[in-house]
């Protein structure tokens, strides 16, 4: 697997709206919450999706109260529900097929984001045998998404994450072992694993925190700007409300449109390739 195929997969992963049956409008559990204004079950559509499929307040969602949907992101499972595995028929057209379709999106979702991670580790420059064993699960990821219905539901997909969390893990400690022996030797006796540190909050304005393991770390409202955060391992790290304005991102791993949309940030904030500034940022 060449880095650069690799990197092309990653960065295709995004949503198509105009190709999805509103399935993130209509399978998910909605919570009234300072996300969302309404409660709203799963497999019952949104008040606000349309007879087209799209959203009548669209333009206005964070202003309706609405700021989870702009922080949502199916990495284009949606589409792949819709026109590969439900072959184009909408739940709509077929009232049969509906709960079937609503509990397959779920599982195609974290299947997208598993695909997501892995390309984005073969797109590094890592060892042969480390991206063998990436290549593999990738084929192997990108060949359960054309399951049908009935098979996707069987899945065991923890079958599937655990060999990978261990792939991930490995590329992320390589990756940022080999930063971490460019750095000046000053920095090189600091503390780099934050694997679930509690930040929440945190005073981190224009620190220099490469190369650390923030894994699964609770980053809610840290203040974050201007700090550089090239090679920083960002799995699961929670960042909602973290202020990113300035702040050096480019090289940051398995950092994810989501994060970024629950995040603050402006137009200084350097981000992978394959993240998007979100449009409620400031300039």
């Amino acid at each position: 697997m060449y880095s650069e195929t690799a990197k092309n997969i990653r960065e295709s992963l995004t949503a198509d709206c105009t190709k999805c049956f509103g399935l993130c409008c209509t399978a998910l559990n909605i919570i009234a919450s300072n996300d969302f204004p309404i409660n709203k079950p799963a497999g019952t559509a949104c008040v606000n999706l349309q007879s087209d499929y799209g959203c009548q307040i669209h333009s206005n969602l964070r202003e309706r109260g609405f700021k989870g949907c702009t922080v949502f992101d199916c990495l284009g499972a949606g589409q792949v529900v819709s026109q590969v595995t439900f072959k184009g028929e909408s739940w709509r057209d077929n009232s049969e097929i509906g709960d079937e379709m609503f509990r397959v999106f779920p599982i195609m979702e974290q299947i997208h984001e598993m695909i997501a991670y892995t390309a984005e580790a073969l797109s590094y420059d890592i060892p042969h045998a480390l991206s063998d064993k990436l290549s593999v699960h990738l084929k192997e990821l990108q060949n359960i998404t054309k399951l049908d219905a009935e098979q996707l539901l069987s899945l065991d997909l923890v079958m599937y994450r655990f060999p990978l969390n261990k792939l991930l893990s490995e590329t992320s400690k390589y990756i940022r072992e080999s930063l971490i022996a460019k750095l000046p030797s000053t920095k090189n006796s600091k503390k780099y694993n934050h694997e679930r540190a509690d930040w929440i909050g945190k005073k981190l304005s224009g620190k220099d925190l490469r190369a650390l393991d923030l894994r699964g770390a609770y980053l809610i409202a840290a203040d974050m700007r201007n700090t550089d955060l090239r090679g920083v391992d960002f799995i699961g790290a929670d960042l909602r409300d973290a202020n990113l304005s300035g702040a050096n991102l480019s090289t940051s791993m398995f950092l994810t449109q989501m994060q970024i949309n629950s995040a603050k940030g402006n137009d200084k904030t350097i981000l992978p390739s394959h993240i998007q500034p979100p449009s409620n940022w400031s300039n």
